[in-house]
């Protein structure tokens, strides 16, 4: 006997909405094709990239750069303190954690700095610019680091996007919507996914057993 499996419909997910529009976007999917409901994520970064201050003493080096879930774009400046000791301000101003070199900094950004033959000074410093990504949406995508990692909504409709970005509709605020209708990435975890619920709440997606 031939099996058939139902897909899930448009809007099947919604319980209740705001008047109008006002719950809803219109937005540009990438990378796939995602099913009515679907959790998506915003690609909201794109790469970082670290320069060393010309006039720095010390020539130590800097691993690649990773992304936090709350990362902002712009430029972050580490300042050197003492020899292995540096400070990280982010790009509004802000003193973050406070770093070692030849340890992981592990905050909005991550990296290792290594020393190198000559040691730093204080006053010495490294640059990353982190810019912005397309802000296009996609399946939530739990290994990712330019954003869509986080849930920034659910699909109205399915589309299919895997040869062209396309256009389409996303509760993205000010509505309701069925857990048991969500369509999650496969290997979520239960802590992942409170995390991706907490999201959505956030944004004003109240997500409801």
């Amino acid at each position: 006997m031939t099996v058939f499996t139902e897909p899930v419909h448009a809007g099947e997910h919604l319980v209740s909405e705001a008047n109008g529009n006002r719950s809803r976007s219109v937005k540009t999917i990438t990378g796939g094709a995602f099913t009515a409901a679907t959790v998506l994520g915003a690609i909201a970064f794109g790469a970082a990239a670290a320069v060393a201050d010309a006039g720095n003493t010390g020539n130590g080096t800097i691993s690649a750069v990773t992304l936090g879930d709350d990362v902002k774009t712009g430029v972050y400046s580490i300042i050197f303190t003492a020899a292995t000791k540096f400070n990280v301000i982010d790009p509004d101003g802000f003193a973050i954690t406070e770093g070692t070199v030849g340890e992981a900094y592990d905050d909005d950004i991550g990296f290792t700095i290594t020393a190198g033959g000559t040691a730093f000074v204080a006053g010495d410093s490294i640059a990353i610019t982190v810019t912005e990504g397309s802000g296009k949406l996609t399946k939530l995508a739990l290994a990712a680091s330019d954003g869509s990692q986080k849930a920034a909504g659910v699909l109205f409709a399915g589309v299919n996007a895997a040869d062209a970005d396309v256009e389409a509709t996303v509760h993205d605020r000010d509505c309701e919507v069925n857990a048991h209708v969500l369509v999650w990435p496969n290997d979520i975890t239960d802590e992942q996914k409170a995390a991706a619920i907490k999201d959505l709440a956030d944004l004003g997606v109240i997500v409801r057993s």
